[in-house]
């Protein structure tokens, strides 16, 4: 089993990368595979989504970046770990930019996995951050599993995360949580839930 982590900040190797290594350990330990891939530092998203609907034909974004990468990659994947840094009380915007569209354009890549999204602050902003990147998963029919605590560390520096001893005991048990629950679906042997087609009602009228 594989687990692809998004590093959404601009440090390729700062605090998210931190807090993703810390998940990734545990993961590791369980026998799951996990891969990085840094796209927060805006060099390889080209912009959001323009609502053009060509991925709708395609099963892929019209524009040709790592979200293509991403999708391909996700493919081959069990799992999906999104770490953010915190921006004014929400995810870094290059993050946001990509994955409005990974998910868009990817959405057949989603169904049935396991998802979990991290953050890192010096000090405020986590929940509200936290809050925005859980709704990806809930709206892909991803399976989410807990931890201790909100998966949240905080530090100014990758120094400082290794002071946060509480957030990264609730990181450790979320990849914890997150192999035992991936490997529980793996050896169910049961039939995945059929996705029904897609109704959708607009009440204004």
């Amino acid at each position: 089993m594989k687990v692809l982590m998004i590093n959404g900040s601009p440090h390729e190797n700062g605090c998210t990368k931190r807090a993703l290594d810390e998940v990734a350990k545990e993961l590791n330990n369980a026998g799951i595979e996990t891969e990085i891939l840094c796209v927060g530092n805006g060099m390889l998203v080209k912009h959001g989504c323009i609502a053009c609907g060509v991925c709708s034909k395609l099963h892929k974004c019209a524009f040709d970046d790592s979200v293509n990468t991403a999708i391909e990659k996700m493919k081959e994947c069990d799992g999906l770990v999104i770490g953010s840094p915190v921006y004014f009380a929400s995810a870094n915007g290059t993050l946001i930019s990509f994955l409005d569209r990974f998910f868009y354009a990817g959405k057949q890549v989603f169904a049935h996995k396991v998802g979990a999204a991290v953050v890192t602050a010096r000090r405020g902003g986590n929940t509200a951050t936290f809050d925005e990147l859980n709704k990806y998963f809930f709206i892909s029919n991803m399976f989410v599993p807990g931890s201790t605590y909100w998966n949240q560390v905080h530090g100014n520096t990758p120094e400082q995360v290794d002071q946060d001893e509480e957030g990264l005991q609730t990181l450790r048990m979320l990849g914890k949580n997150m192999a035992f629950l991936m490997n529980a679906i793996e050896k169910s042997g049961l039939d995945k839930p059929a996705i029904e087609a897609k109704v959708r009602t607009n009440f204004a009228r």
